[in-house]
């Protein structure tokens, strides 16, 4: 069975994670361990919580580093909510550089009136890249569920795998760039479609092994 490492650095969910990816028939291992993580057949990158922390924590542990290599080498990595901010260069809620990954700023949500920040529930998905193995099986524009002040703002919008639309203003909540996918979201919180799409992503860790 494919072992997928949960990255632990004091800033996610990490049950909730594990539980969603148990009931599609995974193996997570929550792990902090740089050796693990590249042991590991696939890679996820969880968070809740500021961007600066999130940051620190990593680096604290020595981190960035093997999450940089487990995506270079190709084996699928998820990041959810604060796991793809992070990826990015910078964010207008800190002062500390991001990983860089993915070129682009994360920006907070501009007041407007009636407008609720953070975005806290239910939000529909407008896929941008609606061919992805992520997003097999899936209705057109399902809900998932959000909490979040801050988005992504890629530099390159071809990264841009999905969005929503919060008051006047559409932004971008998931990415795809080959191995490497994101989302705003929390699927492990998101009822049968969060399900569907952990699933989705153990059946690209499985097709990954296979090839």
């Amino acid at each position: 069975m494919s072992v997928i490492a949960i990255v632990d650095y004091d800033m996610g969910n990490l049950h909730s994670v594990c539980k969603g990816l148990e009931k599609v028939g995974a193996r997570p291992h929550v792990t902090d361990s740089a050796q693990e993580i590249d042991r590991a057949d696939a890679v996820i990158l969880p968070g809740v919580g500021s961007f600066d922390p999130a940051v620190q924590h990593l680096r604290s542990r020595n981190l960035v580093e093997p999450i940089k290599t487990a995506i270079a080498s190709g084996k699928p990595f998820l990041g959810i909510c604060l796991g793809l901010q992070i990826l990015f260069e910078s964010s207008e809620e800190g002062i500390e550089p991001g990983l860089g990954i993915i070129p682009g700023i994360v920006r907070r949500f501009h007041s407007e009136p009636g407008l609720t920040i953070p975005q806290m529930g239910w939000n529909q998905l407008e896929f941008q890249q609606p061919n992805i193995p992520l997003w097999q099986g899936l209705s057109a524009n399902p809900w998932v569920y959000f909490v979040h002040s801050y988005y992504v703002d890629p530099i390159d919008p071809k990264v841009c795998a999905a969005t929503t639309t919060h008051g006047s203003q559409t932004v971008t909540v998931a990415i795809a760039q080959d191995n490497l996918m994101a989302t705003q979201f929390h699927p492990e919180k998101s009822s049968t479609t969060g399900l569907q799409i952990l699933s989705n992503f153990v059946s690209q860790v499985r097709e990954k092994i296979a090839a």
